[in-house]
């Protein structure tokens, strides 16, 4: 499915309120209520569109400590990776973990806790515990300057 500019003011509005209705979106992007449903529907089939969902305020539920969290594995096979991976799929904890390269650390992991007991917690508690895992070193945030949601599609 080629993207046209309407398909890409749909993504760009239901990224920015994902609660919106179909009537309200329509009228921002300039089509009538069918044909906008119909594009949505599609962009949702085509796997433009993976989910929906409610942003909440960590702050209001007392998460207020994020920790970037590097780790280092002792070995660098297929399942020493699943198994961690699959590991760290069940703490909620985990708000990201992506694979990185150019530093000694295999895992840049994001966490969210509510504070220095909870990273303990988690750290010593689930993280360190999984097999393979040989060092951690973690930095915490003091203050998000940028936090975005919704990605760029400038180059589209």
């Amino acid at each position: 499915m080629n993207l046209d500019r309407l398909d890409r003011r749909i993504l760009e509005e239901m990224q920015k309120d994902g609660s919106i209705s179909n009537l309200d979106l329509a009228e921002k992007v300039g089509l009538s209520p069918s044909p906008c449903s119909r594009r949505v529907k599609q962009l949702e089939e085509s796997g433009f569109i993976n989910k929906t969902v409610t942003l909440l305020n960590p702050e209001k539920l007392n998460l207020k400590l994020t920790a970037i969290i590097q780790v280092s594995m002792d070995r660098h096979t297929p399942d020493r990776f699943e198994c961690f991976e699959e590991a760290l799929e069940s703490y909620p904890e985990v708000m990201s973990c992506s694979m990185i390269t150019g530093q000694t650390a295999d895992y840049m992991v994001e966490v969210l806790v509510p504070d220095m007991d909870g990273y303990q917690a988690f750290v010593l508690g689930k993280l360190t515990r999984i097999p393979g895992v040989t060092g951690v070193q973690s930095s915490f945030v003091l203050r998000k300057i940028i936090d975005r949601t919704e990605i760029p599609l400038g180059h589209l």
